[in-house]
């Protein structure tokens, strides 16, 4: 099984390229679902899980291919309405396909979704909002088996909690019902805006992007689209994370600073220099006192829904908080097991101890991070890992890689590239 090795203690030099988002392109993918036809997807990043979603749909009968950064998919033959488990198993946004079939089709099977071991993340909410539009829904060996009655039909869904996915979901059944449907508390996050862009230039009558109550107006017919896969704001976090733990400074291009605004601001609270420009980070950390890293100062982060600090950027943060002035707390609110890193991190020396949904983080001066044998448990938490290689002294081995393959489109090339001393090994 490959691994990464990390010499740290370098910073970080030159200008990275964002690719486009793997959680907007998952449900952009599924959508296509909703019509036949040939669709356009550009700038979707070639990962792990994109991969997945598109054996997914080719299960379902549909065909794609690729060129460059473009993905043709043509959803004119569609034969199946299964999800099986070998493909879920390894993608929760794999249950996205529930409802364009519901929504095309009226029928739909699929697999209870896996993904990374970071929380329960139930799909009820999505089952219960489905069942207000007049589905049938049953659970049995494993399986979700959700069936229209009689034609899906608009109601008002309340999400007791903003959920992305389930958000996305109700959205693509709603567009094709009959009558109005309100999704009260739903999820504000850019890729479910990206995905409504999508879905109104197929010709559905939505109202609200970017605000917690969506209204649709359900429409007679669809049609195939060429849309544009919004830059991932995780990756770009990550990269900005990087640059801050290790010093340097870079240029992170084809990304949307609007995108970052509760982290952009807790990275000016630790001591980094960022500009922001339509499409463009530059970030820096300046030398204090002839070191080669600026001089960190902790500080606390809270995970909320958007636009608060994402869950999916709090383990790339703890690995510079590792090194930063003073005790820092980090609060996790959207999943109850998120701190799997931690340990990880404590063999590189950290300072960090658990209490309960918080992680007391206590700085450390850089030089007493030590590279040590580490194993990546998450797809956020291998990235983390890779910072904090970045950061501490000697050499890092990360093992279990294929998690940050998950959603990391290039890494170890774009990291090589900014300076650092890293390498993919068998």
């Amino acid at each position: 099984m490959d691994k990464i090795h990390i010499n740290g203690g370098r910073p970080l030099e030159g200008t990275v390229q964002i690719s486009g988002a793997k959680n907007a392109a998952l449900p952009i993918l599924a959508a296509t679902l909703l019509v036949p036809g040939l669709h356009s997807l550009n700038n979707v990043p070639d990962l792990r899980d994109t991969r997945t979603m598109l054996k997914l749909l080719e299960t379902l009968g549909a065909t794609h291919s690729r060129k460059g950064t473009t993905v043709y998919v043509d959803t004119s033959g569609l034969t199946g309405a299964e999800a099986p488990y070998d493909l879920v198993k390894t993608m929760r946004a794999s249950v996205l396909v529930l409802g364009p079939l519901l929504a095309r089709s009226g029928y739909a099977r699929v697999s209870l979704p896996g993904g990374c071991a970071i929380g329960a993340r139930p799909i009820n909410y999505h089952l219960k909002g489905f069942e207000q539009l007049g589905v049938k829904t049953t659970l049995t060996h494993g399986y979700v088996e959700a069936r229209c009655v009689t034609e899906l039909a608009g109601a008002t869904v309340y999400f007791d909690m903003p959920t992305v996915t389930g958000t996305e979901n109700l959205l693509m059944a709603s567009v094709l019902a009959r009558g109005t449907t309100i999704i009260k508390n739903a999820a504000r996050e850019p890729e479910v805006g990206n995905l409504i862009d999508m879905l109104i230039a197929m010709g559905a009558d939505i109202k609200g992007k970017g605000s917690d109550r969506l209204t649709i107006n359900g429409v007679g017919s669809l049609q195939p689209v060429e849309i544009d896969i919004i830059p991932d704001r995780i990756e770009t976090g990550t990269y900005l994370i990087a640059v801050a733990a290790t010093g340097g400074k870079v240029r992170i291009e084809q990304c949307n600073p609007a995108h970052l605004p509760a982290l952009t601001e807790k990275l000016r609270a630790v001591g980094a220099e960022i500009v922001e420009e339509s499409n463009a980070f530059v970030v820096s950390c300046p030398e204090q006192q002839g070191r080669s890293r600026c001089n960190l100062q902790g500080v606390d982060i809270k995970t909320m829904v958007y636009p608060g600090f994402p869950t999916d950027l709090q383990a790339q943060f703890m690995a510079l908080l590792i090194q930063a002035h003073g005790t820092s707390i980090v609060h996790e609110t959207i999943f109850e097991n998120r701190f799997m890193h931690v340990a990880e991190m404590q063999r590189l020396g950290a300072d960090i101890t658990i209490d309960g949904a918080s992680a007391v983080v206590r700085g450390l001066p850089p030089e007493k991070l030590c590279g040590a044998p580490v194993m990546a448990t998450d797809l956020r938490a291998s990235a983390s890992l890779v910072i904090a290689g970045l950061a501490a002294s000697g050499l890092t081995e990360i093992s279990r890689i294929y998690h940050l393959e998950r959603g990391y489109e290039n890494m170890v090339e774009k990291l090589q590239a900014l300076g650092a001393d890293i390498r993919r090994v068998s």
